[in-house]
Formats: C-alpha cells, structure tokens, sequence
C-alpha cells in the first residue's frame, strides 16, 4: 500500500502544511509514491472563515502589504525559503487597503493551488469535501480517518489536525441564558462567527445587549449598520431606519486598540533582549515549573519597555534627558517593576512618553460618570484620542511596543500553558480593527444607533428582560429582549462541537488547565494525559497549546506559525520515509 498523509482542514493552516510539505520533500521524501488527503467541507485555501460566500462589507483587520502565507529568511526553520507575494502584491492593491475577506479568500484559493502544483510528481492529492468525524488506530499502526457519511475510513500512516476555529458548546452562563430566552420569548445569540449568524431577530429601532468589544463585534456592526442599508457621508452616519439600537459594553468597556496607520522608518528594537530563546529554556527546564504572572510577565514587561524606550530615544531624543547609552545600561541591570519605573521617570519628562500597560489594558479602571450621557461623551473622546495617536508618528514607541509584541509571542509559543489572559491582552493591544471602522464607530455613537455601556459590563435575566450594568454608571441599566454574545467560541477540547476534537479528548489526548489540546512544542504531536506524544497524529492551530498571534504572518518578522507548519512538515515526511525504509527491509 502506498503511505498515505491525512490533513484534516484545508484552510489557510492546512494550505499551509501542504506549501512546507511541497519545500521539503526533495530533500526528505524521494519515496515512489504518497496519497496526501486533504479533508474539509470547506473550499481548500480559503476555508470556511474566508470562503467566497458572505457578505462584501466584512474586512480583513490587517494592512494587505502585512498579510502573506510565504517564508522568508527571518523564518527560524530547518527547511528551505519559497517567497511568495503578500496580498498586495498578488492582487495589485495599494499595502495600506484593508482589504475585504472575500479578496484574502481569493488570494487563499490560489496559494492552495500553487502548494499542490509545487508538490512533486510521485504525491496524489485527494480532497475530500467532507467533516472528519473521528480517529482511532493503534499507536503503533495506521490510523483510521472517519468521514461523515462515509462506511469506510480513510487509512492513514500520519494525520495532521488542521482545524482551524470551531464551534463549541454553551457554557453554564450561555445555557442559563439560552434557557431564560426561550422561557420568556427573548432573543439570545451566542458565541459564533459573525458572518455565520442569523440576525434576523434582531428587530428594527429595538435595544440589542451586545457583550463584547472586539473583532467580532466590529461584524456584528457592520452587518447591522451598513449591512442594513445604512450609509456613512464624511463624518456622519444615515440611518436607513432597519437598525437595532446597540448597547455594547465588554471587560474593559472599550474597543480594541485601532491598527496604527504609518510606516515604520529607522533603526529597529534589536529583538529579542530581555525575552528571547535563553529565557524560554530556562523557564522549561524550572524543575517545578513556572507560573505565567510570576515568571514570565516580569519579562515580558521588560521587553516591550525596551522596545518602546529604545525607539523614543533613538527617533525622539529630544523627548528625553538622559543618553540612550545610560538609560540603556541602567535598564538593563533594573530589577523588578518599581526600579524601572523610577529610572523611567527620571530620564522620560513627559508621562504620556512613558509606556504604562496597565492603563493601555484596563483604560476605565476606577473610572466612574454621573450617567450615561456622560459615559457616551467620554468614551467618544477616547476613541478619537486613539485613532489619532494610532496615525501619528510622533508615538512610533507604540509600533515598537507592536514589534515587541509579536517578538513576545514568538517566544511564548515555545511554552505553552500560559493561559488565555496573554492572548486577549495581546489582541486588545495588536489586533484591533482598522481605523475606519473606529470612525464608523464614532458616528454610529453620535447618530444613536450605537451607545456604550461601560466596562466590567454584567447581564442579568430577570423580570423577563435581559438587564446589562457596569460600575462606568453607577445606578445605571438598559433594558433588552436581545443579548449578543460578539466573540468567537472559546476554543476548548472538552466544549468543542467538532466531533473529531472531542473524540480525541475521549480517548485520552490532554488538555492544558484553559481547555487547550496539548501538542509537542518541537513539531505538533498531540501529548495523551500520560505525557507522550503520539507518534502518528499532529495538530496545528488555535484549540492548541501552540496557538500563534494571528490568522495571517506579516513579512519579515520570524513567522511562528510558519516556523511551526516547516517543523511538522519535515517530521511528517522523515517519518514517512523511515516507514518506507523498514517495509522494504
């Protein structure tokens, strides 16, 4: 029998795999022959969240000159550079568009389309347009890929676990929830993906509760707004009277900080300093382990001071009173929060110079308004006060601070476990929406079609209403007989409706304490509860312990993901070809 490989999703991580698998295997696989199996519902490349189907408004949050799914040499990986054009340049659109998904689908489709045609002659790829639903076969043996309504398995000697996002089920609040609703006749949606909601119900001129503040809420916005006939004219929105009246509120009580609109010019944060791959091994070899909070953040926050400070002294000196050279050597020798923070304020005149992450993190701390009038006033300011620092460059220390975010999770990758609290603190800080939309934001505030609620925002079932609060307002609540949850599914093993996940958690693979299927940090294998790594099942992506930044790599900064995609490939093919070794002695 041939060997055979399983790549259960063929979206962007498995199109990825497909690209590392084509690079590497004339130097590790001159077998005769492979069947590669490529399963997903899904179109192949763009998969199900960049399919061409949905609707023309939703936007990719990213810069078209920062998207690429193609190494280059700053990739840390065993096997060979294949460049490829980013976005831009493959479509002709000016870098800075913010381009929508069904573009980046198109972009996807033909990315998957030059990995299967850079593969060599001997490999035959298969698609299969349907869900993996289980996989079960010895340790030891090939493995049996299930498919929904299928007799037959397909057999595998590898499968690799490409998932992508998923659906999940509802927590105990969602189900409590969920069941107030259909008790009292309320609407309730849950988490999901926005393109993928029914918002129907969401009627015309009435309050809908929305909790949270991020990317998905930005969808639900344009999908109610725009997507409702509404148009913008300069600064002002005009309503086409179909829109709900939205009432957003979040942990934090704010929107994602904007996407910073200018180029990098100059000397760059030489990265990594205080967190790089010297740190990370002594962390790993800790005999007791480590502690994210304890452990970790100290350096973190080491590392994205430097890169801020490194970039005002060098491209702002005059914001300064002390030599880089100084600062430097002193900062370096800091120990602990509270010295570096006396050392900042001595060499940094100005405290909207100085890099405070706390109130970047949680701006409404403390904070409290009379009523909401007021709230909406001030958030409004905020927001305006952001756009414009974000398309400034007079603060580059914030696109430094970016830099030394994406160094940051390059490095934490590599550990693992370290808990859901570093990626939304990552998100919030670099992975907010586009300036647009910010300002879209604005005048759906000033036009009254969008209203905040504040920060810490609660939501009680009571009274046969949905009742939202939040310590912004004391003594203040809306009332609505609609709540939406904007965000994505949690991306836990156990609550994961993707039957093949849940399986694998059945018969035995571990989980991190957040939920997170635990995988081998040198290539992917998944880790059962007993420690081992599975020598025939890989897996890649965001229900992973090694989940990367974002969706998309930007060029020329290292590519985690990329780095973790060349790493499984080669396994993959080294492992297969030693298989074919031993069946032909």
């Amino acid at each position: 029998m041939r060997p055979s490989l399983v790549i259960v999703g063929a979206g962007p991580r498995g199109t990825g795999i497909v690209e590392r698998i084509a690079a590497n295997a004339p130097e590790l696989y001159a077998r005769s022959g492979l069947d590669l199996h490529l399963v997903d519902p899904h179109p192949p490349g763009a998969g199900r969240v960049w399919r061409a189907a949905q609707s023309p408004l939703l936007w990719m949050n990213s810069h078209a000159e920062d998207v690429t799914m193609f190494t280059d040499e700053t990739v840390d990986m065993a096997g060979p550079v294949r460049p490829g054009p980013t976005l831009h340049e493959w479509a002709g659109v000016d870098g800075r568009l913010f381009a929508d998904r069904q573009l980046q689908g198109s972009y996807l489709s033909w990315v998957h389309e030059q990995a299967v045609a850079a593969l060599p002659p001997e490999v035959t790829v298969h698609h299969h347009r349907r869900r993996a639903v289980r996989v079960g076969g010895p340790r030891e043996g090939r493995q049996q890929v299930w498919l929904e309504d299928r007799p037959r398995p397909l057999l595998a000697d590898l499968v690799v676990l490409a998932l992508g996002h998923l659906d999940s089920e509802l927590d105990d609040e969602q189900e409590a929830l969920a069941s107030y609703a259909e008790e009292h006749g309320l609407v309730h949606l849950p988490p999901d993906f926005t393109a993928d909601i029914e918002l129907s119900a969401l009627r015309p001129g009435e309050p809908v509760l929305v909790r949270g503040f991020g990317l998905a809420f930005v969808d639900l916005m344009v999908l109610l707004t725009e997507g409702r006939g509404g148009r913008y004219e300069g600064e002002a929105y005009l309503p086409s009277g179909r829109e709900p009246v939205l009432y957003v509120g979040s942990r934090r009580g704010v929107p994602y900080h904007a996407k910073i609109g200018y180029d990098w010019s100059g000397e760059r944060p030489p990265l990594p300093r205080f967190l790089g791959p010297a740190e990370i091994d002594a962390l790993l070899a800790r005999p007791g382990g480590f502690d994210f909070r304890r452990d970790v953040w100290p350096l973190v926050e080491k590392e994205l001071g430097f890169a801020h400070y490194h970039r005002l002294f060098t491209a702002h000196p005059e914001r300064t009173a002390l030599a880089w050279a100084d600062f430097e050597e002193e900062y370096a020798v800091s120990d602990g929060a509270v010295e570096r923070e006396a050392l900042v304020a001595a060499a940094v005149p100005d405290p909207r110079d100085r890099l405070d992450l706390d109130a970047l993190d949680r701006p409404l701390d403390g904070v409290r308004h009379g009523s909401s009038d007021e709230l909406q006033e001030a958030l409004r300011k905020y927001v305006e006060s952001d756009l414009s620092r974000r398309h400034d460059a007079a603060h580059s220390p914030d696109l430094a601070v970016f830099l030394a975010l994406l160094s940051v999770y390059g490095q934490l990758v590599r550990l693992g476990g370290i808990g859901p609290w570093w990626h939304g603190f990552f998100s919030h800080l670099a992975s907010g929406p586009p300036g647009p939309r910010l300002r879209q934001l604005l005048a759906l505030s000033r036009a009254g079609v969008l209203k905040f609620v504040g920060a810490d925002m609660a939501v009680r079932a009571e009274d046969g209403v949905f009742r939202a609060s939040s310590p912004s307002v004391p003594g203040f609540a809306v009332e609505a007989r609609a709540l939406v949850e904007a965000r994505l599914p949690g991306p836990t093993v156990r609550r994961a409706r993707d039957a093949l996940l849940r399986a694998l958690h059945e018969d035995g693979a571990a989980e991190t304490p957040d939920g997170l299927l635990r995988v081998d940090r040198a290539d992917g294998r998944i880790i059962d509860r007993s420690g081992r790594p599975h020598p025939r099942r890989f897996a890649l992506g965001p229900h992973t312990d090694g989940r990367t930044p974002g969706a998309f790599t930007r060029p020329r900064t290292g590519g985690p993901a990329f780095r973790q995609n060349d790493a499984t490939a080669r396994a993959a093919l080294a492992f297969l070809r030693d298989l074919g070794l031993r069946a032909a002695a």
